[in-house]
Order: structure tokens, then sequence, then C-alpha cells
């Protein structure tokens, strides 16, 4: 079990990295768009660029971080029922959820957007605006995105095996 339990402290590592590196992305976010915005209002003089930026570092900004929010906790849970549930039995309802919901979605994305992201490096997209950024990378980093979730669900998996085990032999 120990061998177990480096495993998810290393992925929890990892992904608490990888949340606090491109965490910095929203105050680059925040200082383009107020400036974006003074451009525009104040020097009558906007940008071509800055609606594609704005939107590839928001589109890089929220899946890169995808993997750090389920590491917080900071997803969606609906438990309406699970919260009457001792932390014994929420762990197996949440090991059953991931092998049934999360793993299977998180494969079918993995495949899917590999083929997307290589479609788009093969034919080397742009966007059909007028400033016309590249759009592979970004398309690559969904496949990654789903490659940072599958293992944080990975960890999230051995920390519930974990806590039913030691509940259970108590």
């Amino acid at each position: 079990m120990n061998g177990l339990k480096k495993m998810a402290k290393g992925i929890d590592s990892l992904n608490e990295a990888v949340g606090n590196i491109f965490g910095v992305i929203i105050i680059v976010l925040v200082v383009l768009t107020v400036m974006e915005v003074i451009l525009r209002k104040f020097f009558n003089s906007p940008t071509i660029w800055s609606f594609e930026v704005l939107k590839q570092l928001f589109a890089l900004y929220f899946m890169i971080t995808a993997a750090y929010g389920l590491l917080k906790g900071s997803h969606v849970a609906v438990d309406v029922f699970t919260r009457l549930l001792s932390d014994k039995w929420k762990a197996f309802v949440s090991i059953c959820s991931y092998i049934i919901f999360f793993f299977p979605f998180c494969l079918i994305c993995t495949w899917y957007s590999y083929d997307y992201a290589m479609i788009s490096w093969g034919m080397r997209e742009h966007s059909w605006s007028v400033f016309a950024p590249a759009l592979y990378p970004i398309k690559t980093v969904i496949v990654f995105t789903f490659g940072l979730l599958l293992l944080q669900g990975i960890a999230e998996v051995i920390k519930n095996i974990l806590t039913f085990r030691e509940l259970n032999y108590d």
C-alpha cells in the first residue's frame, strides 16, 4: 500500500504544480483585458489580436487546471445520497463512480481529442480571424487535459481505496 500512497502523492504533486504554474495565466488575462478596454475606449485603438489571444489563454487556463480542480475538490458533486453515508461507504460509492463514469468518459475524450489535435497539426490549422493564430497548440492542450484528469482520477481512486480499507479494518 505504500507504493500506492507514493503514486497518489506523486500525481497530486504533479497536478498541484501544473495548477500553480498555469494559475498565473488568470493575471495575464486580466492585464490584457484591461489593456484592451483602455485602448478601445480611451484611445479608440482596438487591437486585432486581443480577442483571439484572450480566448486561447482562457481555454488554456480552463483546461489545464481541470485536474488541479479535481485535486482540490472544486468540481460539482451531487451528494444528495452520499452525504448520509459513512466515510467508508462514501469512498466505496466514489470508487464505483470513477470506474463507471469518470474513466470511460476521460478515455473516450482522450482518444477523440488526440485525433482532433493530430488532424489540426496535419493541416497546420489557423483561426479564420484577421489575426489568424494557430489552433493546433490549443487543441493539443485538450489531450494533455484529459491525460492529467485521468492521472488525478487514478490518484483519487487510490485515496478512496485506502480510506475504504483503513476504515474497514479498524
